[in-house]
């Protein structure tokens, strides 16, 4: 089975290194974690000109790789091979290429570090390689952070940084960025840099430091439009349609798609403990009152339609019947049909 993410950074803060690492996955955060880690910190800076090698997948072919691998290190304990955009390696998953690298499993150098960065794609389970790996070396399968464990996802690496959040605000930060990691981990950075002590994080220091609004944002507009509140409601979508650059229609569309499905869900389990709600719908337990509200607001019946409005403004936004209107002129459509 695939090594966790996690483990493999603790082992390698401890000192702990291994002979071969696959890290492949459609996140890119976690392989840069760990590969630009090892780049770092694996041999020191001194060693590096002699005993680190940095290749790129489309320039390299794996017998290259392997003759690199299998290099002694020049008077040093060991050096370190990175094949970054791995992934584009010519031939890799056919036998004749993927035989190289798998001689090399049986008997790796112990002085090499090699690492294979393969962004965006896995191998294929089925084949030779892929299980060897996982026999033979650190394979590490990284896999995006769903949307619901976003929030949870910010407020743990918040905490790592020995900095706190409330569950309120790492919603508003999940649902206004998203699960990119490396762009939520950057904007996270440009905040937590201005502070000397751990701090507790709220919605002052977002909208002070990374610009997130802390009245006008995707969190609040879905707060709104469970309770019904349309004043704010429209007050929000002003603000989108003043900054469009920030609130883009197509991804707006999507969260609220998802929040109706979640309340949806809530109607099928109206008789679940609070518990059994959240882990089903994805969220904090902490939320689970507010999707139970937003129930009462919106029928069932009212649920569907929604998703027909959705449906329709995810058209126009593309063109289709949108009759010159513009985002902001969909979006306020949009929400005046499903709040009315």
């Amino acid at each position: 089975m695939p090594s966790k993410s996690e483990d493999i950074i603790k082992d390698l803060h401890a000192g702990k290194y291994a002979p071969v690492y696959f890290l492949q996955g459609e996140e890119p955060y976690f392989i840069d974690v760990i590969s630009d880690f090892i780049e770092k910190n694996a041999i020191p800076e001194h060693e590096k000109g002699f005993n680190q090698t940095i290749m790129y997948g489309k320039d390299a072919p794996m017998n290259a790789i392997m003759s690199n691998a299998r290099r002694f290190p020049m008077m040093a304990e060991r050096q370190v091979v990175i094949v970054k955009e791995a992934q584009n390696i010519p031939g890799l998953g056919k036998e004749e290429v993927d035989t190289l690298l798998l001689n090399y499993l049986q008997n790796p150098l112990p002085s090499t570090i090699l690492v294979f960065a393969h962004k965006y794609k896995v191998l294929d389970g089925r084949k030779a390689l892929a299980k060897e790996l996982d026999k033979k070396a650190i394979l590490v399968k990284s896999d995006k952070v769903p949307d619901y464990k976003m929030a949870e996802w910010v407020t743990s690496y918040i905490n790592s940084k020995g900095h706190k959040i409330d569950n309120r605000t790492a919603s508003v930060l999940a649902e206004s960025i998203g699960n990119n990691l490396e762009v939520m981990t950057n904007e996270i950075g440009k905040m937590l840099i201005n502070f000397t002590e751990p701090t507790q994080i709220d919605a002052n220091h977002i909208h002070r430091f990374i610009g997130i609004n802390k009245d006008y944002n995707n969190f609040e507009l879905t707060k709104a439009l469970g309770v019904k509140d349309v004043i704010k409601a429209n007050k929000i979508i002003l603000y989108f349609g003043q900054n469009p650059k920030g609130h883009p229609l197509i991804p707006l569309i999507a969260l609220l798609f998802n929040y109706f499905q979640k309340i949806a869900i809530t109607h099928e389990l109206k008789g679940a403990s609070d518990q059994d709600l959240a882990r089903t719908i994805g969220v904090n337990l902490y939320f689970v009152k507010d999707y139970r509200i937003a129930a009462k607001n919106y029928n069932l019946g009212k649920v569907i339609d929604s998703f027909s409005y959705l449906k329709e403004a995810d058209l126009r936004s593309k063109g289709v019947n949108a009759n010159g209107m513009d985002e902001s002129q969909i979006l306020k459509e949009l929400i005046f049909k499903i709040m009315h």
